[in-house]
Parts: C-alpha cells; sequence; structure tokens
C-alpha cells in the first residue's frame, strides 16, 4: 500500500472532521488563480510595454517568456521542497517572494534585461504554488472527493485569464504598464498572506528516523512516467485549440477578431465546466485512468472532426471546436491527480511538478512547431496530425496501475 493509502486511511476521521478543508481548497485555487494572473496575463500588457519602451514585438515576446522559463525550470524543485517542509510553507514563500519581485518591476524603471531576470525570478518562484496547491488538496480530500476538488483547482488558469484580461488593458492603458503589474503582484502578496494564516498541512506519515530506509522512488516502475508521457501528449490538442482556434477563424473564416474574442472567451468558460465534469466522473467511478483514456480517445476523434470540418462545412468545424474546447482539457486534473496517487504522500510533490513539467514543455513547443506545418492554409492536415498525439496516448495510459496499486 503506498504511503497516501496509508495516511488517507488514518486520517479520514480528523479529514471529515475538519471544516477548514473547503477553505484550504479555496485558498489553494486563489493562490493558483493568483500565479496565472501573473504567468499568463502578460502577453496583454505586451502594446502598452512596446508603446512606453518602444520594444520590438520579439524583444517584447522575450520579456512574456522569461515567467514561463523560470517556472519550467523549477517545478519539479518546488515539489521536492513542499514534500519535504510542507505545502503551506512552501505556497507562502514563493508566492510572497513573487508579489514582492512584481513591485520591484512595478514602481522602478528598468532596463529590458534587468526586467527580463525580474520577471524569470518571479516565475521561478510562483512555481511553489503548482504542486504545493495541488499536494495540499490531495492530503485533505479522501479518494472519493479528490477528482471534483481538483478539477475546481484547476479551473484556476481560466480564471486567472479572465482576471488577467479584465483587469491588465485598462490599468495598462491609464498608467502604464509597469504599474499594471501592481495587480497580479498585489494578488500574489494577499493570498500568500491568506495561506500563512489559514491553511494547515494535511497529516502525513512520520518522517523516517536517521538511518532508517527511506520510502523508494515510485519513478522505479513505469507507470509514473507513462502518465507524465501520456499527459503531455494530450497537452498537444489543448494547445492547438487554444493558440489557434481564433486565428483559424480570422484568417480562413473571416470572423472579426472581437468575434474570435469571444468565442475563446466561451471556450475558457465551458473548459472549466469540463474540467470540473471530469472530476466529478472519476469520483464516481473511482478512476481516474479509465476516464483519462477515454478522454484520449474523444480528443483524437474531435481532431479529426475539426479536420473534417475545416474541408467540408462550417457549422460542424465550429460544433467540433467548441467540443475540441472542453474535451482536450478535461484530462489535465486526472493526470495530475493519478501522478500523486500513484507516487504515494512522500514523492506526491515530486511526481506533481515533473507532471507539470512535461507538460509545459509540450505546451511550449506546439504552438511553433504546428505553425511551421500550418504554413498559411494547411490547417486540415495539422489538425489531422494533432488527432495521432491523443491516440498515442490512448496506449501509453497505465490504467492497469491503479488496480495493482489497490491490491498492493
Amino acid at each position: 500500500m503506498s504511503g497516501l493509502a496509508q495516511v488517507e486511511t488514518g486520517s479520514r476521521v480528523q479529514e471529515k472532521a475538519s471544516s477548514r478543508r473547503w477553505l484550504i481548497l479555496a485558498l489553494g485555487l486563489a493562490a493558483q488563480t493568483a500565479s496565472c494572473a501573473f504567468l499568463y496575463g502578460l502577453p496583454f500588457l505586451v502594446p502598452a510595454m512596446r508603446a512606453a519602451d518602444g520594444l520590438t514585438l520579439a524583444e517584447a515576446g522575450t520579456v512574456v517568456a522569461a515567467p514561463s522559463i523560470g517556472l519550467l525550470l523549477t517545478l519539479i524543485a518546488w515539489g521536492a521542497a513542499a514534500d519535504r517542509y510542507g505545502e503551506r510553507l512552501i505556497m507562502a514563500l514563493g508566492l510572497g517572494a513573487s508579489g514582492l519581485l512584481l513591485v520591484y518591476a512595478a514602481l522602478w524603471n528598468h532596463p529590458i534585461g534587468l526586467l527580463f531576470g525580474v520577471f524569470f525570478v518571479a516565475g521561478a518562484c510562483t512555481a511553489s504554488v503548482n504542486a504545493a496547491s495541488g499536494r495540499v488538496v490531495m492530503g485533505w480530500f479522501s479518494k472519493s472527493e479528490r477528482g471534483i476538488a481538483m478539477g475546481i483547482r484547476q479551473t484556476a488558469q481560466p480564471l486567472g485569464v479572465g482576471v488577467a484580461a479584465v483587469g491588465l488593458p485598462p490599468l495598462a492603458a491609464r498608467w502604464g504598464f509597469q504599474a499594471a503589474m501592481l495587480l497580479p503582484a498585489a494578488l500574489a502578496i494577499v493570498v500568500a498572506l491568506l495561506v500563512a494564516v489559514f491553511v494547515q498541512d494535511p497529516p502525513r506519515p512520520p518522517r523516517p528516523a536517521a538511518g532508517a530506509e527511506k520510502p523508494p522512488s515510485p519513478y522505479r516502475k513505469p507507470w509514473l512516467w507513462r502518465v507524465h508521457g501520456a499527459s503531455a501528449l494530450l497537452v498537444v490538442p489543448q494547445f492547438t485549440v487554444s493558440a489557434f482556434a481564433p486565428v483559424y477563424l480570422v484568417s480562413q473564416q473571416q470572423w472579426s477578431p472581437s468575434q474570435a474574442g469571444v468565442f475563446l472567451a466561451v471556450a475558457q468558460v465551458l473548459g472549466a465546466l469540463g474540467r470540473l465534469g471530469s472530476g466529478w466522473w472519476s469520483d464516481r467511478v473511482g478512476s481516474r485512468l479509465r476516464p483519462m483514456r477515454h478522454l484520449a480517445v474523444a480528443s483524437c476523434v474531435v481532431m479529426l472532426l475539426v479536420a473534417v470540418g475545416d474541408a467540408t462545412w462550417l457549422w460542424l468545424v465550429l460544433a467540433a471546436l467548441v467540443l475540441a474546447a472542453v474535451i482536450t482539457v478535461a484530462d489535465n486534473g486526472l493526470g495530475f491527480t493519478a501522478s500523486a496517487e500513484l507516487a504515494g504522500v512522500a514523492w506526491s510533490g515530486r511526481a506533481m511538478g515533473t507532471q507539470n513539467t512535461a507538460q509545459n514543455i509540450a505546451g511550449a513547443l506546439t504552438p511553433p512547431l504546428l505553425g511551421l506545418l500550418i504554413g498559411d492554409t494547411r490547417y486540415a492536415l495539422a489538425f489531422c496530425v494533432v488527432a495521432v498525439f491523443p491516440a498515442l496516448a490512448i496506449a501509453a495510459v497505465p490504467v492497469r496501475a491503479e488496480r495493482e496499486l489497490e491490491h498492493h
């Protein structure tokens, strides 16, 4: 039996009696939302950034990429820190440090090199939230509730994008892009303080005594590697839809940018509902990986429908894109939760950090490589190629791993 399962049995009474677990879930969601408002909010500031400092598009894009690079390089390290020192400390420390760095970026003028460095370190600090917020939710909710709880937490990305989209452009238009950074800075600092005061680390087994044998690495078996690989493959259609649906509608279907923007906003809302639905589904069937495999099948089919719609009827491509916006994001929480459950409590932070790292690498590579394939008009071909990735994920998802875990 894994460490996570051992703790779950011993702490179930405490967990059910604790009225704070929903507050802890809300704070985990708030922490992840504050992180996403910064990470995904910078692109909304590119026009103001270029107007203020005369940056080229390439220079502004480099600055915008800085926090994502910092996050990518530190996810696993923060996960290991959460495993060792606890979730509350790691979330509060990383998010608070990120907020203070953004205050520094907002209140003084900086050359582009220094601004890149500040955003890089701030992104590295805010990476602490990814594994730690997932780990604290995992610890306070039983297996029968964990899917919906993690689904709620996974809505942080569209919430963060929404906060940034609503708040940052008007602030930048009135006071400049640097002053606009005070919004994500304030969110990070306030939430960090709330986490420090109200979050309680979940029960965990005692640390091994000096000289005692430590829990073995769950990576000795292929299960976790397959979950990470399948999740990375399933990110490709997700980023295809989010990156190329708007430009496809404008360039190929002659929609206005505002119409395409409304489509993207509706897709974000539907995608958030899809994450909740998949979490609820996994709780009902008592499995994360069986629904994940079903969603891989659906993702493959829906991307092929998008390709067929592009070559035939407008109504079909629009319906398929809406379905794709829901289906392609619905597996995120399942893979994240499965990684932690298969890893056990002693390794869950590192497992979730590795899971996020694999997904972020796949997500970063998808737009530029797929853009080369699309060129100007080869959208149908590109959508067919993208359908190959979830098809590979179908075979990669280790459904039998959950059954073997239950028997141990």
